[in-house]
Formats: C-alpha cells, structure tokens, sequence
C-alpha cells in the first residue's frame, strides 16, 4: 500500500521505543501513513523510568521542522514534548512559516513514573499561545490539572477542565479519563458546538507506556485523510484499546502497548 497523507511529528525521543517520537512513528506507519519528525529532546529511559533528558537546541528544532516540509508538505502536525519557553516559542515561529492547519497538540507534562517534563514558564506560554494555534488538545487528568489548576475526579469535573481549556483559545479539547477510579473508560471531546462522551471498558494493566503519544499520532493520522475531528478520535481511542489489549508485556515496569495491532503481514513477506 502507499502512505494515504504525511505527518510531521514534533516530540521527543524514548529510547525505550514505547512512547516519544518512536511510538509516533510506529503509530503513524501501522495506519498507513508517512511519518516525518522534528526531534525536540533525547531522553534515555526504560519501563522503570527516565534515566536522563537531553535538549535539542530550538534552532536545530526550527531546522528540522522547517527544512523537512519545503521539501515534503504535511498534512497534519502532531506536537508532543516541549521542554522550555525557547523551544515552545521556536515551534511556534516555525508553525507560521510553514502554515499547516491540523495540528494535533499531546501537552507531555509527567512521565509514566512521575518525573516532570516542562517547567512552569513553559506551561504558561504553551497556555497563552501555543494552544490556541491547534486544532486539538489531549491532556489526561494530571495534564488538564495542571493546565486549568482545577482538581478533577468526576467526569463532570472533566467537562468543566475542558470548558476552561476553551476558555483559553483552545477549539477543539479530548481530556482522557484513564486515571479515573471506574470500571468504563470515559474520555471527553468538546468543541463550541457539542459535549462528547467515548465510553470504553478499562482494561487493566501496567502496560500502558505511550498510550498518550499514540492516541494523539493516530487522531492526526485519521484526521490528515479527511476524517472529522469528532471521528478521529473515536477511531484512534478504538486503536489504542486494541493495541494496549494485546500489549506484548515487555519490561519489568511499565511497559509499551502493542502499534502493530492493525497490520497484517501479506503472504509474499511471511
């Protein structure tokens, strides 16, 4: 098959391969796409955790993201970990040259071990100008937390985060519900027109490593070949359920979901 758009992906590195810009890519290609990257940092970690963080200078960021689309125009941009005002300020600059309008923003605040990812003058620019650039943002509980300073332990709690979300810029909101306490998975889509609940059973495991970084790649995937926004997400939520359902276990700690869920291999490669 050929690749059916392209998709930039601004994020940082796992050397773990289960999350960061090595899930996205994994995501992007298993739904048949054609994925380019922009590196924003280099973390070495593993399940257990992140060893180490190394920046990527704004400039060589700006580089990649603008040189990798005049010479291959993407259809939709999925931003993931930003690490510092210089940085977040530099994407920006670059998103204005390049003038690409679905963009997908994954506000990567906490690792899966509880380590922080981006500094508090940071979190403050991402809130007054980057999420008012995307199409979409996806926080989980924690992220929507920090974002809005509002607690949130209720599904309605959820709603209300979102509509403070909008409230600052943002058009279109997903607030993932996988850290509440409930038997169903419930994660909330908001935009100016409607309230949107996608119900799904909780499957319990440990092994969910980059299961943030993979449902916002497979929502910018969808979205780059013409689906809805709404509709995206529904299919990239079915994707990530799928792929966390047949986890390979790999790992003595969190370990990564299963992104080749959707391929089948053709007899000729077998």
């Amino acid at each position: 098959m050929k690749p059916k758009s392209k998709i930039l992906i601004i994020a940082g590195s796992d050397s773990s391969g289960g999350a960061g810009i090595q899930a996205d890519i994994k995501t992007v290609t298993a739904l048949g796409s054609y994925a380019m990257t922009a590196i924003t940092a280099v973390t070495s970690q593993n399940t257990t955790g992140i060893k180490s963080i190394k920046s990527i200078t704004p400039l060589e960021i700006s580089k990649q993201i603008e040189f990798t689309s005049k010479d291959i125009k993407p259809d939709a941009i999925k931003i993931g970990m930003l690490h510092s005002v210089k940085v977040i300020n530099a994407v920006l600059k670059s998103l204005n040259k390049i003038n690409v309008k679905k963009i997908i923003l994954d506000p990567v605040m906490v690792a899966k071990g509880g380590a922080k990812l981006i500094d508090n003058n940071s979190i403050k620019i991402l809130k007054s100008k980057l999420i008012k650039k995307v199409s979409l943002i996806t926080p989980n509980i924690p992220e929507a937390e920090i974002l809005t300073k509002k607690r949130i332990s209720s599904v309605n709690d959820m709603i209300i985060a979102a509509r403070i979300l909008m409230g600052m810029g943002a058009k279109s909101v997903l607030i993932k519900g996988g850290h509440l306490k409930s038997k169903i998975m419930q994660d909330i889509f908001i935009n100016k027109n409607e309230i949107l609940t996608f119900k799904n059973k909780k499957i319990h495991t440990k092994n969910t490593h980059g299961t943030g970084c993979t449902l916002s790649s497979a929502i910018a995937t969808y979205y780059s070949c013409g689906k809805t926004l709404k509709k995206s997400c529904e299919m990239a939520i079915k994707y990530v359920n799928h792929s966390i359902g047949t986890g390979p276990k790999y790992g003595r700690g969190n370990g990564p979901i299963n992104h080749l869920s959707t391929i089948n291999i053709n007899k000729k490669f077998k």
